[in-house]
């Protein structure tokens, strides 16, 4: 048995399947969840019957309703929180921290007010803890069954780079690295506004011509405001842009494409809401990018379609229309650049 303590905080259906791996290795693994009545109901059926509900948790998987218990002599704690949740978890439980516990955010968008990434909130709240960001095309239906799946951690740090890969790598969960935290991050991010887009499309019934064009294009517009915001292009042909991109935009584990989906047969946002019954990130994050575009001079045409239909109530189709009949332009998409990335 491992004596390598690991705080999960967040027990929706990816910080469970996280913790489920983290399990399956022998770490003592705390997962943390702010509701009572989740709490209860774990304890009391041994499963995660709102997010997994076809999966039994681990015995040696110890449950946790306290933040200050789940963090306490934890050697790395997993952030698995929805991304606006996250300054205020991270409030929660800077009282009870040494100092040196591995931060792992997998959280995947932007904090709304401030237009940070995740990061930069991580750093404003826990400036002396190491950080790592996970991220990659990993729907947690298919990782807590075991199903071969591929994830990249960042870091500024090479070797916290590579103890974060040692804790989750399993036969089943292959984890590369990668230096570039803000690409992997803004990867991770923004493929849930394509996403979103992809599911209006389903929903107004169109093809996988046109399902092809806004993943092939929106890792464009991604790629374009990650370079402004420092990021190297590289990063978005790995697995946290088009991987992710491609998977999110293609499956219906992925909450964000079904929201579109329901979008685009004409519902509205609330109702959309309350169906999906769970947090839909890329609604937020689809404003957070659009401001960013404006602020960085970044041309995200997808992007301001979707925001015109989320916040401005624009008509599905004609969102369309207007993204097809935009002058026209010359093809040459440099995702892929020579610029080497190393620590």
């Amino acid at each position: 048995m491992n004596d390598f303590n690991i705080a999960v905080l967040g027990a929706g259906s990816w910080g469970t399947a996280l913790s489920m791996v983290l399990c399956s290795k022998g770490y003592k693994v705390n997962l943390w969840t702010r509701s009572e009545e989740q709490y209860r109901d774990m304890v009391r059926t041994h499963k995660n019957n709102k997010y997994l509900p076809d999966v039994n948790l681990p015995a040696n998987l110890n449950l946790h309703i306290d933040l200050r218990e789940s963090v306490l002599n934890a050697g790395a704690i997993l952030i698995s929180v929805p991304s606006q949740s996250v300054r205020e978890v991270l409030q929660g439980i800077k009282p009870y921290l040494k100092g040196d516990e591995i931060i792992i955010n997998s959280s995947k968008g932007l904090e709304k007010d401030t237009y940070l990434t995740i990061s930069q909130v991580v750093n404003s709240e826990l400036p002396n803890n190491r950080f790592a960001v996970l991220s990659g095309p990993s729907h947690a239906e298919e990782v807590c069954q075991n199903m071969p799946t591929t994830v990249v951690v960042a870091s500024k740090s090479k070797n916290t780079a590579e103890l974060v890969q040692d804790l989750f790598i399993t036969p089943g969960l292959r984890v590369y690295t990668n230096p570039d935290v803000i690409g992997v991050e803004l990867g991770g991010a923004l493929k849930n506004v394509i996403a979103f887009g992809a599911g209006i499309a389903d929903g107004l019934g169109f093809g996988d011509n046109a399902k092809a064009a806004l993943i092939t294009r929106g890792i464009g517009e991604i790629a374009r405001l990650g370079k402004a915001m420092g990021a190297n292009k590289s990063t978005f042909a790995g697995l946290s842009g088009i991987g992710d991109l491609i998977v999110t935009c293609t499956s219906m584990h992925s909450r964000n494409r079904r929201a579109g989906i329901l979008i685009g047969k004409g519902k509205g946002l609330d109702e959309v809401l309350k169906e999906i019954g769970m947090v839909v990130e890329g609604i937020t994050t689809t404003k957070v990018a659009y401001k960013l575009a404006k602020k960085h001079n970044v041309e995200m045409p997808i992007t301001g379609e979707i925001y015109n239909v989320i916040y401005n109530g624009g008509d599905a189709k004609e969102a369309v229309t207007n993204l097809m009949t935009r002058s026209r332009k010359h093809e040459i998409e440099e995702i892929v650049d020579s610029t080497s990335m190393d620590w």
